[in-house]
């Protein structure tokens, strides 16, 4: 055996995460953009899952993701939230929000949903962001919302609640 075979063994026998990355878009009233996917219960962020397989950084899988969806194509801002979310029947998620900034009338206007995915989209108001994305997502957006008003730097969770 090689050292490049032993390194090999070594690589297939660590433990696999998955990544996902999403944009947290605003209007100008503040009010947030999500999406209604047609495959669970529950509203989302434009987002998904990082193809690191393919060497896709979450930040251009952000990007991608977001494109695929909703038709924008949009440079991901700085990452306001890392969440380190555990699941029963599959490997841990570290997801990963970045700012998408506040989308103009124009730019909501041209949305255009990838219908394979997704069935509606509409602007959630502060105050509705608990009832709209469930779980982990909902402290995640709420802690990224934080994090823009106060101007405070990237906030680390643990299934939607802040580290320390």
């Amino acid at each position: 055996m090689t050292v490049s075979d032993d390194y090999a063994t070594y690589i297939a026998g660590l433990p696999r995460i998955l990544a996902g990355a999403a944009m947290l878009f605003r209007d100008a009233g503040g009010r947030v953009l999500a999406v209604e996917p047609n495959y669970r219960e529950g509203w989302a962020l434009p987002g998904g899952t990082v193809e690191s397989d393919e060497g896709e950084s979450p930040r251009d899988g952000a990007r991608r993701e977001t494109l695929e969806e909703i038709g924008l194509d949009i440079a991901p801002g700085r990452l306001l939230a890392v969440d380190w979310v555990p699941g029963p029947g599959r490997p841990p998620i570290a997801a990963y929000l970045y700012d998408g900034g506040v989308l103009d009338a124009g730019q909501l206007a041209s949305i255009v949903l990838q219908e394979e995915e997704l069935v509606s989209w509409r602007l959630v108001e502060r105050s509705e962001v608990a009832a709209y994305f469930p779980g982990s997502l909902g402290g995640r957006v709420a802690a990224a919302l934080d994090v823009l008003e106060s101007g405070a730097g990237t906030v680390e969770l643990e299934s939607g609640r802040p580290v320390g």
